[in-house]
């Protein structure tokens, strides 16, 4: 990245903000966490030495999980969705236990991009949500260890410029 090579877009049926390019918002210590967490798991063997790049993205128009109006934008192409399963005759997606693989939310993020680009709308630029995962952080609370906000870029475009984040951030 730092070289300027291009950012992968996430396209996995199981990315639970939909298709783009991921990011952890202030939080790169959780990124080079994940990073050494896929190179020790032998899901990425391409990831010899974990690293984290900051960007500077221009936010354009968001869909943003956190608010209510991006929860009710969900929660309506769900619906849509769950339609669209039932007269096809096919079952929904699931989402993992372990919160890794989230193939019901990345199949209705990606139908309400479905539902906006039929209905003529701008598209959304990103999303933003919050990721609460792996397990509690004491026994009995709802606060998680890893909880994070993630944001996808839809539109590489809107990544103006890439850094390297000084070790002391990732430590």
């Amino acid at each position: 990245m730092l070289a300027g090579d291009d950012f992968r877009l996430s396209q996995n049926d199981y990315a639970w903000l939909g298709h783009g390019v991921y990011f952890w918002e202030a939080n790169p210590k959780r990124g080079i966490e994940f990073a050494g967490e896929l190179k020790n798991s032998g899901r990425r063997p391409d990831i010899t030495t974990p690293a984290v790049v900051g960007a500077v993205i221009d936010f354009g128009k968001c869909l943003d999980l956190t608010k209510s109006a991006g929860t009710q934008q969900a929660a309506s192409a769900y619906n849509t969705y769950k339609g669209i399963c039932k007269k096809s005759g096919t079952s929904l997606p699931r989402n993992s236990k372990d919160s890794l693989r989230r193939n019901l939310d990345c199949a209705v993020i990606q139908t309400l991009h479905e539902i906006m680009k039929t209905a003529d709308l701008a598209p959304v630029d990103f999303v933003k949500g919050v990721l609460a995962e792996v397990a509690p952080a004491y026994p009995g609370s709802d606060i998680y260890k890893q909880t994070h906000i993630q944001i996808c870029v839809k539109n590489p475009d809107f990544i103006k410029g890439v850094f390297c984040v000084p070790k002391q951030y990732l430590e």
